[in-house]
């Protein structure tokens, strides 16, 4: 019979010591087991993450009820809908539920203006302040952690959301009531319902609408 080679017997030893580990008649260190189930771990979701496909929501903490899952927008759509609000560095623009906080930094970097971002997930509101200091726009952007519905936004010139339908129209009162006349509001793929947008725009397949808040609301909209 042929000898073994010097390199099967170096391949025999560790693949003997192995077989013994994962039986569990000889603990060592270095060998590949099955790691323990107990022991694995997602992403870390406070982490700072590039753009995901708008379809995608992102999976956050559970923990606290909110009306509307976290839906990444492109940045061609966060984009569209500044340049569809005009937004100035002389603005003041909200985002209603600013979930990762992209729509209040892109304001501020790309247009100059202050940015004020309302979010209920903690979680979100972390990662936001994140990225506005990665992105270097932190002294001109600010993340509240609070319910839509409680929020004073009264200071605002522009206000973005990408609710759903049934969030927009809870909010349309709140939108007269609270913003000036001349107030812009842009809405990602959801309309106001019988309040007709002054403009609409697609990108990238995302509808976006356009209102300007009027000098007198219309009687049919009045609450």
């Amino acid at each position: 019979m042929r000898p073994a080679s010097p390199f099967a017997r170096t391949l025999v030893v560790p693949l003997l010591v192995c077989s013994l580990v994962g039986a569990g008649l000889l603990p060592l260190a270095g060998c590949a087991q099955d790691p323990d189930p107990s022991s694995t771990r997602g992403p870390d979701t406070s982490a700072v993450q590039g753009p995901a496909p708008a379809t995608s929501p992102s999976i956050v903490d559970s923990t606290v009820d909110a009306d509307v899952p976290f839906v990444v927008s492109p940045e061609k759509t966060v984009e569209g809908m500044l340049e569809l609000a005009g937004v100035t560095e002389s603005d003041t623009v909200y985002d209603l539920g600013s979930g990762d906080g992209r729509v209040p930094i892109a304001a501020a970097k790309q247009h100059g203006a202050r940015g004020v971002g309302i979010e209920i997930k903690p979680d979100l509101v972390q990662r936001a302040r994140k990225r506005a200091k990665l992105a270097g726009v932190s002294d001109r952007v600010e993340f509240r952690r609070q319910d839509l519905f409680e929020a004073d936004f009264s200071d605002a010139t522009v206000v973005t959301m990408y609710l759903f339908p049934e969030v927009n129209l809870r909010l349309r009162p709140m939108l007269f009531e609270q913003l000036d006349p001349g107030t812009r509001v842009v809405s990602h793929s959801f309309d106001m319902n019988g309040w007709e947008p002054d403009s609409t725009v697609t990108v990238d397949g995302d509808v976006l609408y356009l209102w300007t808040i009027p000098d007198e609301i219309p009687a049919h909209l009045q609450e």
